[in-house]
């Protein structure tokens, strides 16, 4: 018995070094794809050792639910589309969180069957807090997730819905949600254990709800977060070693990437855990009365001519790009231009897209060399001296109203200065907002040449006119 928790105890040190080293791969494109090599030989090692556990009476529902999880994990990777990636993160991070609340309900319902009672048959203080906040923490990021997933899909408004006293009516749920977590520690009655489950599920609700289409990427990062506390809490109540080096992992890593979001986004990072960050929804401009402003329009032919006679061009890729599935079409166009001595550079903002990276990974399924790509502190001040800005698809990473109006519900968020190129050429379908529901000022400007229609096409029509 003692050599095998010697060998379980081994195997789970083993996992756990190698979700460190995976995420250390993660945070660089060069290494990425090895670092998600080692994350999954990691989780694999991990779920053997647990499922060889001697404590397992019965196999067959373990396999049967390693069967279905594992036909619908290859069915979705199969079938998703990148431009679905960040609500299928959304998904994924709600089922962590509804698998976290399941565990502490079970748990709960039979602890003897985990070993969490003492001779007089309660559950141990520390293991209720444990479940308790567990359970919270689970309850919170699914029905959060869920919230995040209809915005992202578009089954609801993206725009922020806010109230009077939003934010003291979650506070009070919060402060409720604790007093239970205190209760039940005090005595273990079913009612206190449930109803704490079901506010903190109303509570993941009203947090996200308030959340802007714009801050929608740290909201993914965030919801990351909540899943892996979630996850690290149930690991103790289970007293599964991997479980919570990989929820403490994966907590702590998704706090710190949503705290380098908010830094470059000028959010405050306590306002997002809160989920108070969402702009006013009377804030937002519909852009009404701005289909009658005239703007200066262009063609393939007109943009494949202006490029190709510049010295240098900035790509800035957006939501729009991944929709048209144009990564590739663009990267095509770059290497012609290359080939007419003109030198290519792409500007990332850290939102571009619906989660954190998105760009950097339609990108890199192009085959886009990497040291072309570029954060936003690398390459704004270059803007200037370029000759022409590309945005395919980008909108509210770009809207000078981030830095001159103090009403915008962007205010305040670092853009890229696409504005300061000598041309911008910017490729979109219409002169609809973004996904904040802000009408873009670059529109108008005088250097600024709208190419309405598909970017694909749009880029493809471009690449016949360099030849």
């Amino acid at each position: 018995m003692a050599m095998q928790e010697s060998l379980t105890a081994l195997a789970y040190l083993v996992a756990a070094v190698l979700f460190i080293l995976a995420l250390r791969g993660l945070s660089s494109p060069e290494t990425s794809r090895t670092g998600n090599v080692l994350g999954m030989l990691g989780m694999a090692i991990a779920v053997f050792t647990t499922i060889l556990s001697p404590e397992i009476e019965s196999y067959l529902w373990v396999a049967v639910a390693l069967l279905t999880g594992a036909i619908i994990g290859i069915t979705i990777a199969s079938k998703i589309a990148m431009t679905a990636m960040p609500q299928l993160v959304a998904a994924f991070h709600s089922l962590v969180g509804l698998a976290a609340v399941l565990v502490a309900g079970a748990a709960y319902s039979n602890p003897q069957a985990f070993h969490l009672v003492d001779s007089s048959g309660s559950i141990f203080i520390a293991s209720r807090i444990e479940m308790g906040l567990g359970a919270v923490i689970g309850a919170i990021t699914f029905s959060g997730s869920v919230i995040a997933f209809t915005k992202l899909q578009g089954l609801v408004s993206g725009a922020p819905v806010v109230f009077k006293g939003q934010h003291f009516f979650n506070a009070c749920m919060g402060l409720a949600i604790v007093a239970l977590i205190v209760a039940f520690c005090l005595q273990q009655q079913p009612v206190i254990f449930w109803s704490m489950i079901g506010l903190a599920f109303v509570l993941g609700v009203f947090i996200i709800i308030p959340i802007g289409g714009a801050d929608m990427p740290v909201v993914v990062s965030m919801l990351n977060s909540y899943s892996g506390w979630a996850a690290a809490g149930i690991g103790f109540t289970l007293h599964n070693n991997a479980l919570i080096v990989t929820g403490a992992l994966v907590g702590s890593s998704g706090a710190i990437l949503s705290y380098i979001m908010c830094k470059g986004m000028n959010r405050s990072f306590f306002n997002v855990i809160l989920g108070g960050f969402g702009a006013d929804a009377e804030g937002a401009s519909s852009g009404g009365g701005d289909a009658d402003r005239p703007v200066k329009q262009g063609s393939a032919e007109d943009a494949a001519f202006i490029m190709k006679n510049a010295g240098s061009v900035i790509i800035v890729p957006g939501y729009g790009m991944a929709v048209a599935q144009a990564q590739h079409a663009l990267r095509e166009m770059c290497e012609e231009l290359k080939k007419n001595d003109v030198k290519v550079s792409y500007a990332i903002h850290p939102v571009a897209g619906r989660m954190p990276g998105h760009m950097n990974v339609l990108l890199a399924e192009a085959n886009v060399p990497y040291d072309e790509v570029f954060e936003l502190e690398d390459i704004n001040n270059e803007f200037q001296s370029t000759d022409v800005a590309f945005v395919i698809g980008a909108n509210d990473v770009t809207n000078p109203a981030a830095k001159t109006d103090p009403a915008s519900p962007i205010f305040g968020m670092p853009i890229l200065d696409v504005a300061k190129a000598k041309t911008v050429l910017f490729v979109k379908r219409g002169m609809s907002t973004g996904y904040a529901g802000v009408q873009n000022e670059l529109f108008f400007n005088d250097n600024t040449m709208m190419l309405f229609g598909d970017a694909k096409k749009m880029v493809e029509g471009i690449i016949r006119n360099i030849d």
